[in-house]
């Protein structure tokens, strides 16, 4: 996957300037198509405003909820739940996955728990967690972590398994430290595989925050969706939808522009 993103961006950088110019312009003709659809949809299938709002009436309430405050404020907890989790579930991650990479005999003995924890829905025990440690942003915050930490693990075992032998041969020869060793061989030689589960993690951790505000709490953008529903205020429902969207974009913007950073040496290797 990552050598294949690599030979779509190299492919891409290679474009004449007007092809370029033509390929940035997609994304944007693509997101007008979609509205243009939208408000025909909405302005002849003859559906109620509270089933099918248009374009319109969704900027028009996305614009009260901005000017009196309370599209920011649950954002905010959203994304403070957000950020907790994706952080707290990586970094277990992490530290759990490079004891497994090095440990078959544990590996062997967290396997079935491991497996169990994904083969059951998150919505399934959504409500048992916040039945337990309340409604508060602790709850959502561990939903975040238990959504993120699977995909991140999975990468980081894979990532430190996936060294060549030969790698640690060498570095042995050198009479390099247990530091040493992780710090310039088996992070580096990782990265690529990390980062992509953690780009999959960004995006699943706001998907881990609004299910727990769906099942029970007082301030999110999943209370803004639920009060909409109840309440028919379907635009306020797809104002909270998008921003989640928005969110999620957001992250995996953020991850992708981390790793052409810290990946940039892989780039040079290629020209």
């Amino acid at each position: 996957m990552q050598k294949n993103e690599t030979m779509d961006t190299n492919l891409i950088r290679n474009l004449p300037r007007a092809a370029k110019r033509s390929y940035r312009w997609l994304g944007i003709i693509s997101i007008v198509a979609g509205l243009i659809a939208w408000w025909a949809v909405a302005r002849f299938s003859g559906l109620p405003a509270f089933v099918l709002p248009s374009p319109l009436q969704v900027w028009q309430r996305f614009l009260v909820s901005l000017s009196d405050g309370e599209l920011a404020q649950n954002t905010a907890v959203t994304l403070l739940e957000i950020l907790l989790g994706l952080f707290s579930g990586t970094l277990f991650a992490i530290v759990l996955g490079y004891w497994l990479a090095k440990s078959l005999t544990l590996e062997k003995f967290l396997s079935p728990y491991l497996v169990a924890s994904q083969a059951v829905p998150l919505v399934a025990i959504a409500p048992l967690l916040v039945i337990w440690f309340g409604p508060g942003i602790f709850s959502k915050v561990l939903i975040c972590a238990l959504i993120v930490f699977f995909p991140v693990l999975v990468n980081t075992v894979v990532g430190l398994r996936a060294v060549p032998t030969a790698y640690y041969d060498l570095m042995h020869s050198l009479r390099a430290s247990r530091r040493q060793i992780l710090f310039h061989l088996e992070i580096p030689a990782a990265l690529p595989i990390f980062l992509g589960g953690l780009r999959i993690g960004a995006t699943l951790s706001v998907i881990g925050a609004v299910v727990g505000e769906l099942v029970g709490a007082d301030r999110g953008l999943g209370v803004l969706i639920n009060v909409g529903r109840g309440t028919y205020d379907t635009p306020m429902v797809f104002v909270a939808v998008f921003t989640l969207i928005a969110l999620a974009l957001s992250l995996y913007g953020i991850v992708a522009w981390i790793e052409r950073r810290l990946l940039a040496w892989q780039q040079i290797m290629e020209l």
